[in-house]
């Protein structure tokens, strides 16, 4: 289950973009009982990102996640992520932010100091998925990315590698109706879900960007709302 896939890239560089139609809405059409495809009902956590692109709502998992959800709600909560920009736009792979100086290497915990990783097989880098970025094992800080490889992304030698690797065959299916990077699995902490405005996360991954995938021009987070939903 906890065996990690080796695709086209180096995880640390995410320099490469993937292979894959990007839809043109933005909502995934996705059936399927993970827990990760439910639309927010009464009482749970959403986290509502503003950008300069258009707003993104993600529904976030404190029970599976608890530590990175409260980390990440008390810097969005006291302005930390107000006006940092997206420092990496991979088209069909990523987008992150989450850096104070706006660079690879910035950011810091609620603690200020880095914390433990938390995974989970209820959790997976789906196409949408919200998740800590690091430098390594139990090296979260304040960044964070979501994933775009959209459907279609994954090889079909990819998801029978899954199949014999023991998979549940419900994450099986999961990844190939919504896409996503399964190799991103237990190496890196999933604390949410994009249920509203992958569109503009989408947008985001579309921009010029330099050979350090960083864009060219400045995409501004302006701000992040986490709240309980009534």
């Amino acid at each position: 289950m906890k065996r990690i896939f080796t695709l086209l890239i180096a995880i640390c560089l995410f320099f490469t973009a993937c292979g894959g139609s990007m839809p043109g809405n933005e909502k995934l059409n996705v059936t399927s009982d993970e827990m990760q495809f439910a639309q927010p009902q009464t009482g749970d956590t959403v986290a509502e990102f503003t950008t300069d692109k258009g707003v993104v709502k993600a529904l976030l998992f404190p029970k599976a996640a608890p530590k990175a959800v409260a980390s990440f709600t008390h810097l969005a909560n006291n302005g930390y992520y107000d006006g940092i920009i997206f420092h990496r736009a991979i088209e069909g792979m990523l987008v992150q932010s989450g850096s104070f100086d706006g660079t690879a290497t910035g950011g810091k915990s609620a603690w200020e100091l880095e914390f433990e990783d938390e995974f989970s097989d209820s959790l997976h880098h789906y196409n949408g998925a919200l998740s800590m970025a690091n430098h390594g094992e139990d090296t979260n800080g304040g960044q964070f990315f979501f994933v775009t490889a959209p459907i279609g992304s994954l090889a079909e030698d990819t998801l029978q590698q899954m199949a014999d690797a023991g998979w549940r065959s419900e994450v099986q299916d999961a990844y190939k109706q919504a896409g996503g990077l399964p190799s991103l699995d237990w190496r890196y902490t999933v604390f949410g879900q994009v249920y509203e405005g992958l569109g503009v996360v989408y947008d985001i991954s579309r921009v010029k960007v330099d050979a350090e995938g960083k864009p060219v021009d400045d995409v501004i987070l302006k701000s992040v709302r986490v709240y309980t939903v009534e």
